[in-house]
């Protein structure tokens, strides 16, 4: 049995209908949105791959992202957008990218599960799971939904603003991204307030 579905079977068993998994994307990058996904996956459904999505290659996340869609009883996808990180902080604009995903289920979870330890700005019953996405089959599904969705968003940006090598690091704050950031100045994509912390 997939040691995937441990912890949500527990929560099945102890009598919850249904379960959501909750995950973001882009919390750490110094550019663009943070996007968040919501899924609902079939109880015990076996996703080869699904347990180890940090490791995965990128042609592998995007062969999960559509056996995930295809297979899931629903899922949504969201973000929240540069100005809506600037003007709240980006906990609680993941926490908006999250209610919004959430919020395009077609069908209403009893609970969500929520990757991480911060779980305050949820709008419906949820609990956190640390490691979430390494523990629980939702939530793994919803990180594979949130990276994919994100890094193409990026690639996009990266035509858009070919200076940043967006490409390569997808906004994250390597010493190839900072060198650019240096040399151009921040492109509108950028978010001035982790730049502030810029050396």
């Amino acid at each position: 049995m997939n040691g995937l579905w441990t912890l949500e079977n527990e929560i099945y068993d102890s009598g919850v209908k249904l379960i959501c998994g909750v995950d973001e994307a882009g919390r750490g990058p110094l550019a663009g949105p943070v996007y968040a996904a919501a899924v609902i996956l079939p109880r015990n459904l076996e996703i080869d791959g699904l347990n180890d999505s940090k490791k995965l290659s990128e042609k592998k996340r995007e062969a999960l992202y559509d056996e995930i869609c295809q297979k899931a009883f629903c899922y949504g996808i969201a973000r929240a957008e540069l100005e809506e990180i600037e003007e709240l902080n980006i906990l609680q604009a993941t926490f908006l990218a999250m209610n919004r995903a959430i919020s395009q289920l077609d069908i209403v979870p009893e609970l969500a599960l929520i990757d991480g330890n911060r779980n305050t700005g949820i709008e419906m019953a949820s609990r956190c799971v640390i490691k979430g996405d390494s523990k629980c089959a939702d939530i793994a599904a919803a990180s594979i939904l949130a990276k994919v969705s994100r890094d193409r968003y990026m690639l996009e940006m990266a035509e858009k603003y070919p200076q940043y090598y967006f490409e390569k690091h997808k906004g994250y704050g390597t010493k190839l991204h900072y060198e650019a950031i240096r040399e151009h100045g921040p492109s509108p994509i950028h978010r001035m307030s982790f730049l502030r912390k810029m050396h």
